[in-house]
């Protein structure tokens, strides 16, 4: 294992798993919660998940960007990319917005042209993928080719296996098991 991933896992364990009773985007009840934008918006970890995720992706072709659903993708395209210069690796980012914007270019997704380029569609956790999809279907609308999606966390849900049967490849940096937690 990384220092980095390790070091990483060690921050989610302490500072982003929150046990109690609550309700998830899916709707569905948890007796814990993975806050993982309590980190990927702090200088400790933001450079870690840069590092994890740039081990996860380095091995996919031709990737110019990454990025995602506007707000838990954002924080993680930018370590990615900001990780990616510090090891002499290209990566542009890019933020899909979750409407169309009604007033200026009118654009859902901001950042550099993404016709005919190949992405990869990241995520800081998902539950039931359909964060991952929606970015998916924008991306889409703007000629991009969806090279993977990546996920900072698993949660062991319904998303991997969502996002596989659309036709796309899975990938995620750490697990439940990592964290000493059971799938819910």
């Amino acid at each position: 294992m990384s220092d980095a991933r390790s070091q990483l896992i060690e921050l989610i364990k302490t500072e982003a798993v929150f046990h109690g009773d609550f309700t998830l985007t899916s709707g569905k009840k948890a007796t814990y919660y993975i806050d993982l934008r309590k980190l990927s918006l702090d200088h400790r970890a933001a450079p870690l998940i840069g590092q994890v995720m740039l081990d996860l992706i380095g091995d996919v072709d031709g990737v110019v960007a990454v990025g995602g659903l506007t707000m838990g993708a954002d924080p993680i395209a930018s370590a990615i990319m900001h990780q990616g210069v510090a090891r002499g690796e290209v990566y542009d980012s890019f933020v899909v917005r979750k409407e169309p914007k009604d007033h200026g270019r009118g654009r859902q997704v901001e950042g550099p042209d993404l016709a005919g380029k190949r992405v990869i569609v990241v995520e800081d956790t998902s539950t039931t993928g359909g964060s991952p999809l929606k970015a998916i279907e924008a991306l889409e609308k703007v000629g991009a080719e969806i090279a993977a999606v990546a996920v900072v966390v698993d949660r062991q849900a319904p998303a991997k296996e969502r996002i596989e049967a659309a036709g796309y490849e899975y990938r995620y940096a750490i697990g439940l098991s990592d964290l000493g937690l059971d799938p819910q």
